[in-house]
């Protein structure tokens, strides 16, 4: 994928023009084509999204007229542009880059820490993440190496962020690829749940993407693209596994003991480690009895069996969790019979352009108004920066006997509501459709109505039953009721409590980290440890985004912080920061009275979100702007450095 900005003159007539800017979202439409040609004056204050209005097309949270008025404004101003020849822009000056990010984000207020981070988010003057320190002048004599556990997302930035500051580094990969999740779930309708222009790096944004939620196949090449691009190939070792890793308090260096395909061992050594192994890499199935007995070809959706040909067959799908939303259509479309066995019912969510390719008029703007694709990141950046949050939380004195939280949680569960009266007609399958947990205490789910036309289908059923057992030729339904099947596809799920399983990792005086967790993982800001020196986390515990934002934004954050870290050590002389746990334990107080505020901690509906202890161990209860605040550079005081 290209990560180019490229722009092209404008030579269209003003009809066309017009016709390409009818489409667009307002705000990003209006900053991009203000920064493009100069008139900033197109930011006028009577031209405001309103927050009761959804944020959908065609309008994007605008009344319509107000929304037809502006995209004119737009497309006479680019028309004017054309006429001077189309000039190259004149980069906004502190005032006006100001203007254009209050505008996008408008109704929120815009002080000056939150204008930094939207500046960051924006990236229009370069890579504003980009560590400020360097090996070579902050420890010029100093040798230290940082080993990254995995070449996913959040490794791939862990190891630019680092290389950047001139650290050494080594990135080991299981797999034979890089790309993560998005090379590992290459089920059929695989996409993004989050709009593209947000879910991609700050530093490396483009507007290529060829829908608004690209699949599978677009997002793997996206970071591979990424890799080339940076240079970052050329530091990973595919098809290595990470065994263990084991801390020497003689040396204060990280031993990894390293596993290739063919079984060989070798060892590795680093001052510090990375662990980027993700949340949701480690594939769960469900204990059923039986289910090793079923005579014909069973997986699960993230190891999908691509040599199996579905056509004509009977097909089982246990779970309707996010990934089952996605491949049960496709799977419907060439099964003779899909039965899907469903245990909890998710809260669908509306989204009409979900599968859509990006239209003709948007391609058009990208082109030649490129830097519409920042704006219009920012404005979903700024849109979701709370995002349905303040739904979420409980309000103590209501009464959740109508299963609901809140006020506004009850107003989101009536809306929805409405919205399943409309797509699921037959009252019979709405009533196994509508879920009865709160709104926001579990995942949910966008759909374009294709998983809910699909469930609607003659060959398509909804078994809401409990499953008995797996026999060899179908499923055994607890109530005496047998379902022939031919294949079975499990959408069940990752064991996501477990943590950096199945690698061992050994710190401080020989501590366990898994037998120290007791199946109960926490770490200070999702990152550090107490009594693992110099082991820092990507995506770690309580740092998953629940209605608000992209997991990328959060592995930025993380790559930053665990930078500075690195640049703390070296500033200091030191050779290992070991997190106090004093500071440790006062931030998971914090989050745990948070989460009990929270739909999902109040909620006894079943999810990936609640460990085995009975703990949210996944979620962040916050905003977006907390968690970059607490991550612009580690508090030396939260730390001993020896």
């Amino acid at each position: 994928m290209r990560l180019d900005f490229t722009r092209e003159d404008i030579d269209a007539d003003d009809a066309t023009i017009r016709a390409q800017a009818a489409q667009a979202p307002v705000a990003p439409l209006l900053a991009a084509v203000a920064q493009l040609t100069g008139e900033y004056d197109l930011l006028s204050d009577d031209i405001r999204p309103d927050p009761a209005l959804p944020w959908m097309p065609p309008d994007y949270g605008y009344p319509s007229e107000t929304a037809a008025r502006a995209r004119l404004s737009a497309a006479d101003a680019l028309i004017r542009y054309r006429d001077r020849r189309c000039p190259p822009p004149v980069e906004p000056d502190p005032k006006q880059l100001r203007a254009l990010v209050e505008f996008v984000v408008a109704p929120a207020a815009v002080d000056d820490d939150y204008l930094e981070l939207l500046q960051e988010e924006l990236a229009l003057g370069g890579d504003l993440r980009a560590p400020r320190w360097r090996v070579a002048t902050t420890a010029p004599r100093r040798r230290f190496s940082v080993a990254v556990i995995g070449a996913g997302m959040s490794g791939l930035v862990a190891a630019h962020r680092l290389r950047q500051a001139g650290v050494d580094v080594r990135v080991f990969e299981k797999n034979t690829d890089l790309g993560g999740t998005w090379l590992e779930n290459s089920y059929p309708g695989c996409r993004v749940d989050v709009p593209n222009h947000l879910y991609s790096y700050s530093f490396a944004q483009t507007g290529h993407w060829p829908q608004f939620n690209s699949t599978q196949p677009v997002l793997l090449d996206y970071f591979r693209s990424c890799a080339d691009e940076f240079g970052l190939a050329e530091l990973i070792s595919l098809g290595t596994e990470v065994v263990e890793a084991r801390w020497n308090d003689q040396t204060s260096r990280w031993a990894l003991r390293l596993r290739d395909a063919s079984g060989a061992e070798r060892t590795h050594e680093a001052n510090a480690v990375v662990s980027a192994v993700g949340q949701l890499n480690r594939p769960s199935l469900p204990d059923i009895e039986g289910i090793d007995s079923f005579g014909g070809p069973y997986f699960h959706s993230a190891r999908w069996r691509h040599d199996i040909d579905v056509t004509g067959r009977r097909v089982a799908v246990i779970g309707t969790g996010a990934s089952a939303v996605q491949f049960v259509p496709p799977l419907a479309e060439r099964a003779a019979r899909l039965t899907v066995y469903q245990r909890t019912a998710p809260w669908l969510l509306p989204v009409p352009n979900y599968h859509d390719d990006l239209p003709a008029e948007i391609n058009w703007l990208l082109r030649h108004v490129p830097d519409y694709a920042r704006w219009d990141r920012l404005t979903t950046f700024g849109r979701l920066q709370e995002g349905t949050l303040p739904q979420t939380i409980v309000d103590p004195r209501w009464d959740r006997s109508n299963n609901s939280v809140s006020a506004v949680n009850d107003l989101a569960r009536r809306r929805l509501t409405a919205w399943y009266e409309a797509v699921f007609p037959d009252p019979a399958l709405r009533a196994k459709v509508l879920p009865t947990h709160f709104y926001g205490a579990k995942r949910m789910i966008p759909d374009s109505g294709r998983y809910a036309a699909t469930l609607q289908r003659p060959d398509v059923t909804l078994e809401t039953a409990e499953i008995g057992r797996i026999t060899p030729s179908g499923i055994q339904l607890a109530d005496g009721r047998h379902v022939d099947h031919d294949v079975i596809v499990y959408g069940t799920g990752f064991q996501a409590s477990r943590f950096l399983t199945p690698m061992r990792v050994v710190g401080a005086g020989g501590l366990d980290l898994h037998d120290w967790w007791d199946g109960d993982a926490r770490a200070h800001l999702g990152i550090t440890v107490p009594r693992f020196p110099n082991l820092f986390l990507m995506y770690g515990p309580n740092t998953n985004i629940v209605v608000n934002g992209s997991i990328i934004y959060f592995s930025e954050c993380a790559a930053r912080y665990i930078t500075e870290c690195v640049g703390l050590l070296l500033a200091r002389d030191a050779a290992s920061l070991d997190c106090r746990p004093e500071a440790h334990d006062r931030y998971n107080e914090w989050i745990d009275a948070a989460t009990d505020e929270r739909a999902w901690g109040v909620s006894d509906v079943h999810t990936w979100y609640r460990n085995g202890k009975g703990r949210i161990a996944q979620n962040w209860p916050f905003n977006l702007y907390d968690y970059w605040r607490l991550t612009r550079a580690p508090n030396p005081a939260d730390y001993v450095l020896r």
